[in-house]
């Protein structure tokens, strides 16, 4: 909690902070990263280039203040969580809250000026951090949990074992140990970060993939697609590299499992919603559900340009033998190629794009959500219509963006 004198500061400022907050973020990510570049090999540098992850972070503090002062009745504990699992899957430590908070209150008394008046960064700076101290002991947690010793560091080298070309932009690698110890288990629905060392001195760069794979076998998989440049983007670091330059025994730093999200949660019906890549953690759940739990009824949603940029489609045939309540509703942008399929397996093919309304749902369901923000709003949107509690739809969102409240 706040205290008194700071929260009435705080209450009066929000309306100045919040109108200036992507000049502030700018600054402030501008400063951090001149006192201290090697922060650089943290962050995304697309979302940086974008402008994303800038306004990420002032609107993440912004909210958060308004939830201090009363100003909003956002729940923050699953937004705690969320941040504290993408911050143990990079490592971050306590030492570098303190960074962090130095130069974000420097940028505001930058960007606000003579406004700043002593007894508004005493207010600014214990809503930071109130904030900062509540994510360090959530990751404190986390870390336990992941078996990393206080201060060490969450990289452990694994060897690619294997490498399946999906569809023409999508790559699955097969992962092991490099030191012959054991596979660490995971929830479907987790995900792990990958670090590369970039080529030509760009330093490092770390991007989060969900495995793809089945909990408790004996290796991990992660599905991989290149991310193309669009609109005179730059295409994806990370991916490009992982593309063109990681081959069957390389090795790669990769991250214990982290994220709140199950995708398989609850006991009753399931339904998995997808599009594009967002396909990784439904594929895992149905992986996991053939071993686990094979008559639970599952119901898969997703959607994609066409059947041949359908990354795992090869793998329905057999998960459908595993799963005899599983059904599979495809929503194909170019339906052509897509008959094979329905020869095979009692798969509904839609063109176009997923509506929400014509997604099977039980009235009991769970739903998990994993695709473009876009998609995201669009379906939670329409279940929430259909009377689906917000409390049954989990979703996995990657990058600096949120759902909007669709409620």
């Amino acid at each position: 909690m706040l205290t008194e004198s700071s929260a009435a500061v705080v209450r009066a400022t929000l309306p100045a902070v919040q109108a200036h907050g992507a000049a502030i973020t700018g600054r402030f990510y501008q400063r951090m990263f001149a006192a201290h570049p090697e922060l650089l090999d943290l962050f995304n540098r697309g979302n940086q280039a974008t402008g994303a992850q800038q306004a990420a972070l002032a609107a993440a503090v912004v909210a958060y203040a308004e939830h201090l002062v009363g100003a909003s009745d956002v729940p923050w504990g699953p937004i705690l969580d969320r941040i504290a699992h993408k911050h143990a899957s990079l490592g971050i430590t306590p030492a570098q809250y303190t960074i962090v908070g130095r130069h974000l209150l420097a940028a505001v008394g930058e960007v606000l000026g003579d406004a700043v008046t002593p007894e508004v960064v005493a207010a600014w700076d214990e809503t930071y951090w109130l904030l900062a101290c509540e994510l360090v002991a959530r990751e404190a947690r986390l870390y336990q949990g992941a078996g990393v010793a206080e201060g060490g560091s969450v990289w452990r080298a694994w060897r690619v074992v294997e490498r399946i070309r999906e569809t023409a932009d999508v790559v699955s690698f097969g992962l092991a140990p490099a030191d012959g110890g054991d596979v660490p288990g995971f929830v479907p629905g987790q995900y792990v970060s990958v670090a590369v060392d970039l080529d030509g001195g760009r330093g490092q760069q770390i991007r989060q993939y969900s495995l793809s794979g089945r909990p408790g076998a004996a290796r991990w998989r992660i599905t991989v697609k290149r991310v193309r440049g669009v609109a005179g983007a730059p295409d994806g670091m990370v991916s490009t590299f992982l593309h063109d330059r990681v081959a069957v025994g390389d090795t790669l730093r990769l991250s214990p499992p982290f994220g709140e999200v199950s995708a398989v949660a609850g006991d009753g019906p399931l339904v998995l919603v997808s599009a594009g890549i967002g396909l990784t953690p439904a594929m895992s759940a149905l992986e996991h559900l053939a071993v686990t739990a094979p008559q639970r009824p599952v119901t898969l949603v997703h959607a994609d340009r066409a059947g041949t940029a359908h990354a795992l489609r090869d793998e329905l045939p057999r998960l459908h033998h595993a799963l005899p309540n599983l059904r599979t509703a495809l929503w194909y942008e170019d339906p052509d190629g897509a008959d094979g399929l329905l020869t095979e397996l009692p798969v509904r093919v839609t063109p176009g794009r997923v509506d929400p309304e014509l997604i099977p749902l039980a009235a009991d369901a769970h739903v998990h959500l994993c695709g473009p923000l876009p998609f995201m709003n669009q379906v939670r949107g329409g279940l929430l219509r259909r009377g689906l509690p917000s409390d049954r739809i989990a979703y996995e969102v990657f990058g600096p963006g949120m759902l909007r409240d669709a409620e």
